[in-house]
């Protein structure tokens, strides 16, 4: 005997499996990451339920201003799955960015989030290069906020006369950073393979090297 099932019993069939497979896996309202044991991969493993406090879904760090004694002029201030362990799994973080007058996050990329960029205090020029090489720049004041796609490089720069303070919201806990500049000057990446494929000039790439502590 063949049974027959309506489209209408085989849509609400597949939405009842999609809701019980969803319920199965949110088995817990949190993870907070336990410091102590090995972080993988897939990020912290999860602290046992007796022994979490609200004192891990806190942070007050972000209140302070960052030190910005260094060539780019700029401290920040990083509110991590690192720093604040109620963040493990919720794929959400925040970050502070003091900016001296003519400070500057560099190019970089984040490749595990997306970012809102948002203005507090001052003036901040910021944009991102697509990956097809189109440039998306603006100049930002007190309120306003820019979007940067996922892995995409991008940066922003106090374009104003006085201190900047910018906060950054990612779509990761962990959203993870390479700087373009530490990249090709902080470490022991060859001066001369370096020339060869960014035509830079040999004795300017040493010169960056001595500031960015690279060596080679």
């Amino acid at each position: 005997m063949k049974i027959m099932i309506s489209q209408p019993s085989v849509t609400l069939l597949i939405f009842y499996l999609l809701f019980i497979t969803l319920s199965n896996a949110n088995v817990q309202d949190f993870c907070v990451a336990d410091y102590k044991a090995p972080e993988s991969p897939a990020g912290y493993s999860c602290k046992e339920l007796g022994k979490v406090t609200v004192d891990d879904f806190v942070f007050s760090g972000l209140g302070v201003a960052a030190n910005i004694s260094n060539p780019f002029k700029v401290g920040i201030t990083p509110a991590f799955s690192s720093q604040v362990p109620g963040l493990n799994g919720l794929g959400i973080s925040l970050a502070r960015a003091d900016l001296a007058p003519g400070g500057v996050v560099p190019l970089h990329s984040h490749r595990g989030a997306s970012e809102v960029l948002l203005v507090a205090e001052g003036t901040v020029t910021a944009g991102f290069v697509s990956s097809n090489n189109n440039i998306y720049i603006t100049t930002l004041n007190k309120g306003d906020f820019i979007v940067l796609p996922q892995g995409l490089l991008h940066f922003s720069v106090n374009s104003g006369h006085s201190k900047a303070l910018v906060f950054a919201s990612f779509s990761s806990e962990n959203p993870g950073v390479q700087i373009l500049d530490n990249s090709l000057f902080g470490n022991n990446f060859p001066t001369e393979l370096i020339s060869a494929t960014t035509f830079l000039d040999p004795a300017e790439i040493k010169k960056l090297k001595g500031l960015f502590g690279g060596s080679g």
